[in-house]
């Protein structure tokens, strides 16, 4: 039983480094990649009609018995699909669990798929501990341990009575080599930072995706 679980440990960590080492920009790339790749496979994704103009609404998560219990509640958008992304357990090594599940002060929450609307992208949710650190911080610390940003445009925003800033900026893809537009905003809440972010398969994607990112920021309010 010791030789079956060393071997699995391992083996979790040699995924890790891989990912690690395909990854430009955080996880999102290969993510995003992968998506395109099956979607591919079945024919492409189906459009849905005023997709790039119109969210609509898909219902709120963050709440306790919703797809993903947050420190924050927002909208999604119509037929995009949330599912928690949470360490899945104290079984994983704590290596591993910081290669796949944390980037900087923050770690993996939900990521809400927009495939089933019709893009080949996510909005990725990530949450940290209580800390001292404003929004800025947390997303400057964010994206640097991404890797790959660059052209940077903060800005600061109001939702929902809470205070965050948001990032534009360029991200090169090791995957692709190409390089195309993402953001992410963060907000500090009494029970911790949480960063959303947006990326896709390319600039095009992304900005066909942006009414579903706004849709999430303009209904952002604390749990």
């Amino acid at each position: 039983m010791r030789v079956g679980a060393g071997n699995a440990r391992r083996g979790l960590v040699h995924l890790a480094l891989a990912v690690a080492l395909l990854t430009g920009c955080g996880q999102a790339a290969r993510d995003d990649a992968e998506a395109s790749a099956s979607a591919s496979a079945a024919g492409g994704p189906e459009r849905a009609d005023g997709a790039a103009g119109d969210a609509g609404s898909g219902g709120t998560i963050g709440a306790a018995g919703s797809p993903c219990e947050l420190p924050v509640t927002f909208r999604i958008a119509a037929r995009w699909e949330a599912e928690s992304t949470a360490v899945p357990g104290e079984d994983v090594p704590e290596e591993v669990a910081d290669m796949v599940w944390r980037q900087g002060p923050v770690s993996a929450a939900c990521e809400v798929d927009a495939k089933p609307a019709g893009h080949i992208g996510f909005l990725r949710i990530w949450t940290g501990e209580p800390g001292a650190a404003d929004a800025r911080t947390v997303l400057e610390e964010f994206l640097a341990a991404g890797e790959g940003a660059g052209e940077e445009k903060y800005r600061s925003f109001e939702a929902g009575g809470l205070a965050g800033t948001e990032v534009r900026y360029r991200c090169t893809s090791e995957l692709t080599d190409e390089t195309k537009t993402e953001r992410a905003l963060a907000v500090v809440t009494p029970d911790g930072p949480v960063v959303l972010h947006l990326g896709g398969l390319d600039t095009a994607e992304h900005e066909a995706m942006l009414p579903a990112y706004e849709l999430a920021k303009r209904t952002l309010r604390a749990s």
